[in-house]
């Protein structure tokens, strides 16, 4: 079996609502089809990359490059996990998150995205408390980060939700729509994670993979 091989491909989080996985073959064919129906409003851009504005075909092209090469070049000192969000069977959204040399800083990044038909239900909050579950139950982290261009107001209230607060503010580079944007950064310690943990998730698979995220089991504190 693949797993035997590559044993993240076995992780699965489990919240009430939803299932969150790594990206099989197949929820990259979902994920792709979804972003086609729209991710946000059409004058509005959410993301640091306006990777939306790319036109069909090549924006299909460039999604599958980006979810291939995480696998690729996938190492314990530099990784990023890509998770389908699965509702009820169905593909709702992608949540990432990455570290670099996370056996010694402990940190942990992340980003995410739903299709425009599953946006305002919670499901955005409900997928990030379950990467924070492994984050920090799962690996040990002490501290999680994030960002949010300042209008982005649905990302913000998500991160406020979940105990992160304020980290400063950078300026995202000028695209070719506009100037410069300001973004807010935002940092979760691991104390207001606890005080702020309040969707039960579930880890499957871990314990197979765990040296794959460079976090050897005996390294892990009590969440």
């Amino acid at each position: 079996m693949l797993t035997d091989h590559w044993p993240v491909f076995g992780l699965r989080l489990t919240t009430p609502r939803l299932e969150l996985r790594p990206a099989s073959q197949d929820d990259l064919v979902a994920l792709v089809e979804l972003a086609e129906l729209g991710v946000h409003a059409p004058d509005f851009m959410p993301f640091s990359t306006p990777w939306t504005r790319a036109p069909y075909p090549a924006r299909a092209r460039e999604a599958l490059k980006f979810y291939w090469g995480s696998w690729a070049n996938w190492r314990p000192e530099d990784w990023k996990l890509l998770l389908a969000v699965v509702h009820e069977g169905r593909v709702i959204g992608l949540q990432d998150c990455g570290a670099t040399d996370f056996a010694r800083r402990r940190e942990i990044g992340s980003g995410s995205w739903l299709g425009l038909a599953h946006q305002g239900h919670g499901f955005g909050t409900e997928m990030r408390a379950a990467m924070l579950e492994l984050a920090f139950a799962g690996l040990g982290a002490q501290w999680a980060i994030s960002s949010a261009l300042l209008d982005n107001a649905p990302s913000l209230a998500v991160s406020r939700r979940l105990g992160y607060a304020d980290d400063g503010i950078e300026i995202l580079p000028a695209d070719e729509s506009g100037p410069p944007r300001p973004a807010r950064r935002l940092r979760l310690t691991r104390d207001a994670w606890r005080e702020h943990r309040t969707i039960p998730t579930e880890i499957e698979g871990l314990d197979a993979c765990r040296e794959m995220f460079g976090c050897p089991s005996e390294a892990v504190p009590e969440a």
